[in-house]
C-alpha cells in the first residue's frame, strides 16, 4: 500500500505539469494579427473573387452567410487561425462536403482567400 501512496503524489503533479504545459501553449499570442498574406495579380483576384462567391456561394450562401456550410462572414471567422482556414480550403472537410481545393488553387491563393473572407470577401465584379 505504501507504493501506492508514493505514487499518488507523483501522478498528481504529472498530470499538474502536463495540464500547465497545455494552457501555456494555447493561450492567446499576444503577438500582433499576421500580416497580410501577398496579394495574386488583380485579374486573378477577380477570378478568385467569382469563384468564392458562385463554387463556394453554392454551399455557403450567395451572401456567404451559411447554407449547406457554415457562414464565411468576418463575424463567424473571428476567431478562426488563417492556417486553419487556409488547410480547409486546400485539404477540405473529410467526412463533410468540403471538397479540397488544393487542385485550382495554390496555397498562396487559398491564404488570400482566407484573410479575404475574414475582412470582407468582396462583391463579385460584373463585366460591362
Amino acid at each position: 500500500m505504501r507504493t501506492r501512496h508514493l505514487l499518488l503524489p507523483a501522478a498528481w503533479l504529472l498530470c499538474q505539469a502536463t495540464l500547465a504545459a497545455a494552457a501555456a501553449s494555447t493561450a492567446p499570442a499576444t503577438e500582433a494579427v499576421p500580416a497580410a498574406p501577398a496579394a495574386p495579380p488583380a485579374a486573378r483576384q477577380q477570378q478568385l473573387v467569382r469563384m468564392v462567391r458562385q463554387d463556394c456561394g453554392a454551399c455557403h450562401g450567395m451572401q456567404l452567410t451559411g447554407g449547406l456550410g457554415p457562414a464565411l462572414t468576418p463575424q463567424a471567422l473571428a476567431d478562426k487561425p488563417l492556417d486553419s482556414m487556409t488547410a480547409v480550403i486546400v485539404h477540405g472537410r473529410p467526412g463533410t462536403p468540403m471538397p479540397p481545393w488544393r487542385g485550382l488553387l495554390t496555397e498562396a491563393e487559398a491564404r488570400w482567400i482566407a484573410h479575404t473572407l475574414a475582412q470582407g470577401m468582396p462583391e463579385e465584379r460584373t463585366p460591362r
